[in-house]
């Protein structure tokens, strides 16, 4: 797969939001749009423009795995390979079904290493031809396992 060069961010905590731009951004040299809520996600996605989904499981009104699932219905949106970013045990990530995302990452993670986590999730990944092949359940991966 090419270079990580723009991420889709979804996150409702304004703190964690800021974190997370700030870590990608300055750290990682990633362009970054950020979104507080699944439906702005929406109405934002753009998959010619964005690499990556990171979201965040648990957010008010519309969750991280509904935004996913309807992400995948937009153009281009199967294609596009998602990360979630979350404080959810692997137990209750199990009830997170029918989502295909190509990892996750635990909070608390380590911002100055987020992006080179994220780089190297993005390189691990078939090419965007070959979306088929993602894993059909999210996978709960331990930042460490990436670096």
């Amino acid at each position: 797969m090419g270079e990580l060069r723009h991420v889709l961010l979804v996150e409702d905590e304004p703190d964690l939001r800021e974190l997370v731009r700030l870590a990608l951004s300055a750290v990682g040299r990633i362009d970054v749009t950020v979104c507080a809520d699944g439906q702005t996600a929406l109405e934002t996605f753009d998959a010619a423009r964005h690499d990556l989904v990171l979201l965040d499981v648990m957010m008010p009104g519309m969750d991280g795995p509904e935004t996913l699932r309807r992400l995948r219905g937009l153009p281009g949106g199967a294609a596009v390979p998602a990360v979630f970013l979350t404080a959810r045990t692997r137990t209750d990530l199990d009830g997170v079904d029918g989502v295909a995302a190509a990892a996750v990452i635990a909070k608390p993670f380590d911002p100055l290493t987020l992006a080179a986590d994220l780089h190297a999730i993005y390189q691990a990944l078939p090419p965007r031809d070959r979306a088929d092949d993602a894993p059909s359940e999210p996978i709960l991966t331990e930042r460490r396992s990436w670096s």
